[in-house]
């Protein structure tokens, strides 16, 4: 029995600073994913699309509580039909502002949300936003899907925990900068991989400041073949995958089966 998935994947240029310009790109962007033929089943956009990385005013740009981005990606996801994956933006609460996943399902009914739990040292994540606390996760069509944010897939651990609950079909909005393309490309694998699930990953493209971004939103198989891969520029990367391949490839090499977890040290 096939349980397959249409996939679009946006990756778009992100302004630093301008929620409102980057919002007009996403609706844009949004519109033309559900144009023409066939339209997906899901939407993925990239890691921070409402700020981008301007950390030193992210205290004033901040979705308060989300509620813009909620009303907007809702609506969108209830007026198409379709499961919105809504990349991450900078949510502004009452301790401080967290980096956080929004995911609708087709009725446009909040269906997961996940705040990055690993902060990004390198870019000095930590002094400007706050940890997330637990793992994201998601239903879609009935099967599981999990949620993880860029720096996020240098740790195994976490895609670990996730697919020992069963997860399918993990989501991984990002903005990974140049020049570390051979790890993006790399990790993404790995943990398709070792965890025989379907990764979905969308950077951004184009620059912010002195950084740029290699875009290369990917889907990879859990047999880690990549089945679509965008270059760097601007676009809509689309794939169809089929989640009864995770089954078939966890029924072939039973890896969860012969894990000796007794003898794993994990702290």
């Amino acid at each position: 029995m096939t349980k397959k998935l249409r996939l679009a994947l946006l990756q778009m240029p992100i302004e630093a600073g301008n929620p409102q310009e980057n919002k007009k790109k996403l609706a844009s962007m949004l519109a033309e994913a559900m144009a023409g033929g066939e339209k997906p089943d899901v939407i993925l956009f990239p890691e921070l699309w409402n700020t981008g990385y301007a950390l030193t005013e992210i205290e004033n740009l901040a979705d308060r509580k989300a509620e813009e981005s909620l009303a907007f990606l809702s609506q969108f996801a209830k007026e198409h039909g379709v499961y919105v994956i809504g990349g991450s933006i900078a949510e502004g609460r009452e301790d401080g502002v967290y980096n956080t996943m929004l995911a609708f399902d087709r009725e446009g009914t909040l269906a997961g949300q996940y705040s990055k739990i690993h902060l990004f040292r390198l870019m000095d994540e930590e002094k400007y936003l706050q940890a997330g606390q637990e793992p994201g996760r998601l239903s879609i069509e009935g099967e599981q899907a999990g949620m993880m944010i860029c720096y996020d897939i240098r740790f195994p651990e976490l895609a670990r925990t996730l697919a020992l609950e069963g997860i399918k079909l993990l989501f991984v909005p990002a903005e990974w900068p140049n020049p570390r393309l051979h790890h993006w490309r790399t990790l993404l694998t790995a943990r398709a991989i070792e965890n025989q699930m379907y990764v979905v990953a969308c950077n951004r493209m184009g620059a912010s400041g002195e950084t740029s971004f290699f875009g290369h939103s990917m889907v990879i198989d859990p047999w880690g073949e990549i089945v679509a891969e965008a270059g760097e520029e601007e676009t809509i990367l689309r794939a169809e995958i089929d989640l009864a391949l995770v089954d078939e490839v966890r029924s072939r090499i039973p890896v969860f089966e012969d894990r000796r977890p007794a003898l794993y040290r994990l702290d």
